[in-house]
């Protein structure tokens, strides 16, 4: 009796790989379009803020320091933070924030 049990199991089984493969296929197509691709257009969006940033705008680091680009080198802004004040930063620590980010993308849309 057992060993007619198993026998139709495995019969049953034969022809679920395909499927399993799409299914799998599937949810690696649902995690690229809902994960993946969002923060490429995310990192996409900062990357071009950076490099559009020039000598007099101003910056909020991702420390929370407020400031007024001075100087741009190839990696890093010289940043004055108050009068007489500068510091040197990595151009990486800088974040858009979020008043400027929405106002970019309306300013975009229109």
């Amino acid at each position: 009796m057992n060993l007619n049990f198993i026998a139709l199991q495995t019969t049953g089984t034969q022809g679920g790989g395909m499927g399993s493969i799409i299914m799998i296929v599937l949810l690696l197509l649902v995690f690229w379009l809902f994960m993946i691709r969002p923060q490429q257009k995310r990192q996409k969006e900062i990357r071009k803020f950076r490099e559009a940033l020039t000598k007099g705008d101003k910056i909020v680091t991702a420390g929370g320091i407020h400031g007024t680009i001075t100087k741009v080198n190839d990696t890093t802004f010289e940043v004055e933070i108050t009068s007489g004040v500068k510091i040197t930063i990595d151009k990486g620590s800088v974040y858009p924030s979020a008043t400027e980010a929405n106002d970019a993308r309306q300013a975009e849309q229109k």
